[in-house]
Protein backbone atom coordinates (compact mmCIF):
# COMPACT_ATOMS: atom_id res chain seq x y z
CA UNK A 1 0.00 0.00 0.00
CA UNK A 2 2.81 2.44 0.88
CA UNK A 3 4.49 1.81 -2.46
CA UNK A 4 1.30 2.63 -4.35
CA UNK A 5 0.79 5.85 -2.39
CA UNK A 6 4.44 6.88 -2.87
CA UNK A 7 4.10 6.31 -6.61
CA UNK A 8 0.76 8.08 -7.07
CA UNK A 9 1.29 11.01 -4.70
CA UNK A 10 4.14 12.68 -6.62
CA UNK A 11 2.15 12.54 -9.87
CA UNK A 12 -0.84 14.17 -8.25
CA UNK A 13 1.36 16.89 -6.79
CA UNK A 14 2.64 17.81 -10.25
CA UNK A 15 -0.87 17.90 -11.66
CA UNK A 16 -2.12 20.04 -8.78
CA UNK A 17 0.50 22.71 -9.39
CA UNK A 18 -0.88 23.78 -12.78
CA UNK A 19 -3.01 26.92 -12.83
CA UNK A 20 -6.73 26.46 -13.53
CA UNK A 21 -6.62 26.96 -17.33
CA UNK A 22 -3.61 24.66 -17.67
CA UNK A 23 -5.26 22.05 -15.44
CA UNK A 24 -8.30 22.15 -17.72
CA UNK A 25 -5.97 21.52 -20.69
CA UNK A 26 -4.28 18.66 -18.81
CA UNK A 27 -7.71 17.16 -18.10
CA UNK A 28 -8.60 17.42 -21.81
CA UNK A 29 -5.35 15.66 -22.72
CA UNK A 30 -6.18 12.92 -20.21
CA UNK A 31 -9.56 12.32 -21.86
CA UNK A 32 -7.91 12.19 -25.31
CA UNK A 33 -5.20 9.83 -24.04
CA UNK A 34 -7.81 7.55 -22.42
CA UNK A 35 -9.83 7.53 -25.65
CA UNK A 36 -6.71 6.44 -27.56
CA UNK A 37 -5.61 3.86 -24.98
CA UNK A 38 -8.13 2.39 -22.55
CA UNK A 39 -5.30 1.30 -20.21
CA UNK A 40 -4.11 4.91 -19.76
CA UNK A 41 -4.16 6.00 -16.10
CA UNK A 42 -2.11 9.21 -15.83
CA UNK A 43 0.79 11.07 -17.34
CA UNK A 44 4.32 10.21 -16.33
CA UNK A 45 7.29 12.42 -15.48
CA UNK A 46 9.60 9.53 -16.39
CA UNK A 47 8.04 9.04 -19.82
CA UNK A 48 8.12 12.81 -20.32
CA UNK A 49 11.83 12.90 -19.57
CA UNK A 50 12.45 10.14 -22.10
CA UNK A 51 10.48 12.04 -24.75
CA UNK A 52 12.36 15.26 -23.93
CA UNK A 53 15.83 13.71 -24.07
CA UNK A 54 15.49 11.12 -26.85
CA UNK A 55 17.29 11.97 -30.09
CA UNK A 56 15.59 11.79 -33.51
CA UNK A 57 16.25 12.93 -37.04
CA UNK A 58 14.32 16.20 -37.01
CA UNK A 59 12.56 18.12 -39.74
CA UNK A 60 15.86 19.61 -40.96
CA UNK A 61 17.36 16.14 -41.39
CA UNK A 62 19.75 16.36 -38.43
CA UNK A 63 19.73 14.57 -35.10
CA UNK A 64 17.92 16.62 -32.46
CA UNK A 65 16.09 16.32 -29.15
CA UNK A 66 14.14 18.83 -27.09
CA UNK A 67 17.24 19.11 -24.92
CA UNK A 68 19.28 20.17 -27.96
CA UNK A 69 17.81 23.65 -27.57
CA UNK A 70 16.44 23.68 -24.02
CA UNK A 71 19.41 21.81 -22.46
CA UNK A 72 19.21 19.01 -19.92
CA UNK A 73 19.04 21.57 -17.12
CA UNK A 74 15.60 23.10 -17.52
CA UNK A 75 16.45 25.67 -14.83
CA UNK A 76 19.09 27.22 -17.10
CA UNK A 77 18.79 29.18 -20.33
CA UNK A 78 18.84 27.21 -23.52
CA UNK A 79 19.77 28.26 -27.03
CA UNK A 80 18.00 27.49 -30.29
CA UNK A 81 20.49 25.43 -32.30
CA UNK A 82 19.26 26.88 -35.60
CA UNK A 83 18.93 30.59 -34.74
CA UNK A 84 21.21 30.90 -31.68
CA UNK A 85 18.34 32.71 -29.93
CA UNK A 86 18.58 32.42 -26.13
CA UNK A 87 15.64 30.55 -24.64
CA UNK A 88 14.52 31.36 -21.11
CA UNK A 89 14.44 28.40 -18.70
CA UNK A 90 11.59 25.94 -19.15
CA UNK A 91 11.38 25.08 -15.46
CA UNK A 92 8.38 26.80 -13.84
CA UNK A 93 10.33 26.83 -10.56
CA UNK A 94 12.67 29.49 -11.99
CA UNK A 95 10.51 30.95 -14.76
CA UNK A 96 7.02 31.60 -13.43
CA UNK A 97 5.70 32.40 -16.92
CA UNK A 98 6.17 28.81 -18.08
CA UNK A 99 3.14 26.56 -18.44
CA UNK A 100 0.69 29.30 -17.56
CA UNK A 101 -0.93 30.21 -20.91
CA UNK A 102 -2.66 27.33 -22.68
CA UNK A 103 -2.56 28.93 -26.14
CA UNK A 104 1.22 29.43 -25.92
CA UNK A 105 1.78 25.96 -24.50
CA UNK A 106 -0.21 24.34 -27.33
CA UNK A 107 1.68 26.40 -29.93
CA UNK A 108 5.11 25.43 -28.63
CA UNK A 109 4.22 21.77 -28.13
CA UNK A 110 2.94 21.61 -31.71
CA UNK A 111 5.97 23.42 -33.13
CA UNK A 112 8.58 21.53 -31.12
CA UNK A 113 7.10 18.08 -31.74
CA UNK A 114 7.14 18.84 -35.48
CA UNK A 115 10.75 20.06 -35.27
CA UNK A 116 12.03 17.05 -33.31
CA UNK A 117 9.65 14.20 -34.15
CA UNK A 118 8.46 15.45 -37.56
CA UNK A 119 4.88 14.82 -36.47
CA UNK A 120 2.31 16.08 -34.01
CA UNK A 121 2.65 14.72 -30.51
CA UNK A 122 -0.05 12.49 -29.08
CA UNK A 123 -2.12 13.61 -26.11
CA UNK A 124 -0.20 11.14 -23.92
CA UNK A 125 3.17 12.45 -25.11
CA UNK A 126 2.14 16.07 -24.58
CA UNK A 127 0.86 15.35 -21.07
CA UNK A 128 3.99 13.39 -20.20
CA UNK A 129 6.25 16.23 -21.39
CA UNK A 130 4.19 18.81 -19.49
CA UNK A 131 4.45 16.73 -16.29
CA UNK A 132 8.22 16.44 -16.81
CA UNK A 133 8.69 20.19 -17.38
CA UNK A 134 6.40 21.02 -14.48
CA UNK A 135 8.45 18.77 -12.18
CA UNK A 136 11.51 20.98 -12.60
Amino acid sequence: MKIIIATILPLSLFAASFNAPMQKYIDELKVQAKNSDSSFVDFSVKRGEKIFTSVHVGKRGKKISCASCHSLNLKANGKNIHTNKVLKPLAPSVNSARLTVVKDTKKWLRRNFKDVYVRAGTAKEKGDVLYFINSK
